[in-house]
């Protein structure tokens, strides 16, 4: 089977053709929906990002096939099965995202994700190097205990992560009755976003009906314009530093904590238990909220 790294890798010029004509549209509205800056640490963090992951294959592929081969079920490979799969890879992804937004490990790694002041199509591409080590790969086993392919499984991870490309964007407002059951650009502002009614909403792959089903919905507000951002004050472009350096504060807070119980809510507490300071001085109207968001008052 070709690897499944290939699918997002085989998609990247209709990926940045999309950024630049994004782009272009922002320049005639007069939109700055991107900073140079911050669209060249998402490259690089996207590079980053695809070096690791390939790299955690070479690892995760022997283990993935032993695993699979104490599977409860044959299941075989055709339409209706493909379709399951899908389904309910994009069910598990919904309780990853959830599950790294308020545990403090998770959030580690998908912090990096939500680290930048703007929104637009590179956004997409602003992927930790760390998912790996986090664990992200853990939310899958499931499916392959129960008898899909790992090779399938990755392969509907990596469907799953190409359509959250195309939400990662201000150019398109709503798009009418798919706004029920999909994820969409709307719905996806509101999950970058670090106003109080979005903290912590909207943590759907491609399906909107887990937020529905699981009290985590949560609509554009018109009168409620978007904000994006973390908690704290956070200003790199560095990709190292916009990788690393939740980890390393994890790391001070784990020392500084005394004994095994305040160490172990370190890093599986929410984020919001643990706090970490900001790297510069904040606006005196800033306010820290759930999952390191933050926003202006």
């Amino acid at each position: 089977m070709i690897p499944v790294e290939w699918i997002l890798l085989a998609l990247s010029p209709v990926f940045l053709g999309l950024v630049a004509l994004e782009w272009w549209f922002g320049q005639r509205l007069r939109q700055h929906w991107y900073l140079w800056r911050d669209t060249l640490a998402n490259a690089v963090l996207a590079l980053m990002h695809q070096a690791g992951e390939l790299l955690a294959l070479l690892i995760l592929m022997p283990f993935y096939w032993w695993l699979h081969q104490y599977r409860f079920f044959e299941i075989p490979l055709n339409g209706y099965t493909l379709l399951l799969a899908f389904v309910l890879q994009d069910f598990l992804y919904y309780w990853f995202h959830r599950a790294s937004h308020h545990i403090r490990w998770f959030w580690a790694s998908h912090i990096v994700h939500h680290s930048s002041r703007q929104l637009n199509l590179s956004t997409a591409f602003r992927q930790s190097l760390m998912y790996p080590v986090s664990g992200m790969w853990l939310f899958w086993l499931p499916m392959m205990l129960l008898g899909f392919s790992p090779w399938l499984v990755l392969a509907v991870v990596s469907l799953n992560l190409a359509f959250q490309f195309f939400v990662h964007t201000q150019a398109i407002k709503h798009v009418g009755w798919l706004e029920w059951v999909l994820n969409t650009p709307s719905h996806h502002r509101v999950h970058h976003a670090c106003n109080p009614q979005y903290i912590d909403k909207n943590f759907a792959g491609v399906l909107i009906v887990w937020d529905r089903l699981f009290g985590t919905f949560q609509p554009e507000d018109d009168a409620e314009p978007c904000r994006y951002g973390i908690t704290t004050n956070f200003q790199s472009n560095n990709p190292l530093v916009i990788t690393f350096d939740e980890w390393r504060l994890m790391w001070l807070d784990w020392q500084q904590a005394s004994g095994w119980r305040e160490k172990w809510a370190v890093v599986i507490g929410a984020p919001s238990k643990a706090e970490p300071l900001p790297m510069a001085s904040p606006d005196k109207h800033q306010i820290t909220t759930e999952s390191g968001k933050s926003m202006d008052g």
